[in-house]
């Protein structure tokens, strides 16, 4: 049965920081994202993790995007995605990886995607969004097994993995559905009323509006969603919680602005968080 996603989610996972805490507390995020023509995907991901909280980001792209990734979030690094073997360590040492922001679908990009699929292990979290989502539909592939998998489609990527048109995908079993996303363990079914579904339950989202219809926002999402599985021990839940902070800010900023871009969502995450914290400082 569906339930309603809600802020509960939220003070469950944001927890206090320890006052001894360093950046290799909360977690590596690798965020491999941003060809020559849609470089700003991989920038907004990377803001986004980098404003929830993650404690090292790096962002492997196209070199054309390394001055704007310094002047727009130089805490996080950089990697030539051209460079085979700095690629594959860092692909190696990260708790996290997100691909598929402004990747593209050709050669290069299928060759990411079969990579990172290769190399990722047990051990990691892996968020596919985007132009990998489309990747992994084209070329059948599935996400590697044992590692904690989630999968960020919006409407058109969902028909392409699954087959199944959206307008049947209320009648669908959770069964079904898990099959569908090619062994995926959490779906972010990003639509008016974003789904999330797992193996242990299924939650829908009541946030958000039309001020959401904007460029970028499905890669500050899975930025979020990667930063919040780095930081937090409970992967479902860690996720769930994302898409809700995500879609609140949203809605507050939603009160002065006829639409709210992504990259301010991202730059208010701090400080929606430390509400949060407020109110467990409180308890």
């Amino acid at each position: 049965m569906t339930e309603e996603l809600t802020a509960t989610i939220v003070h469950e996972i944001i927890q206090k920081r320890p006052s001894n805490s360093h950046k290799g507390d909360f977690g590596r995020v690798l965020i491999i994202a941003g060809n020559q023509q849609f470089g700003g995907a991989g920038l907004m991901a990377t803001a986004a993790a980098v404003n929830a909280g993650a404690g090292l980001v790096t962002l492997a792209t196209d070199p054309v995007n390394l001055t704007a990734l310094h002047v727009r979030t130089p805490e996080a690094m950089f990697i030539d995605w051209h460079d085979d073997a700095e690629l594959s360590s860092a692909i190696e040492k990260s708790d996290v990886i997100l691909i598929g922001p402004g990747l593209g679908t050709d050669e290069f990009a299928i060759r990411l995607v079969k990579k990172t699929f290769a190399l990722a292990k047990g051990n990691q979290r892996l968020v596919v969004d985007g132009s990998a989502l489309t990747v992994m539909a084209q070329n059948n592939l599935v996400f590697p097994l044992n590692v904690f998998s989630v999968a960020t489609p919006h409407q058109g990527e969902w028909e392409l993995l699954s087959g199944i048109k959206l307008a049947y995908q209320d009648n669908m079993s959770l069964n079904n559905v898990q099959r569908s996303i090619l062994n995926a363990n959490t779906l972010v079914l990003k639509q008016h009323h974003t789904i999330v579904m797992s193996d242990q339950r299924e939650f829908q989202l009541k946030l958000g509006g039309p001020y959401m219809a904007v460029g970028g926002m499905g890669d500050t999402l899975a930025g979020i969603i990667a930063a919040f599985l780095a930081q937090f021990t409970n992967a479902t839940k860690a996720t769930e919680a994302a898409v809700y902070v995500h879609s609140a800010i949203a809605e507050q900023m939603a009160h002065h602005s006829y639409v709210v871009k992504p990259t301010i969502i991202a730059d208010f995450l701090p400080n929606y968080m430390v509400q949060i914290k407020s109110n467990l400082d409180q308890e």
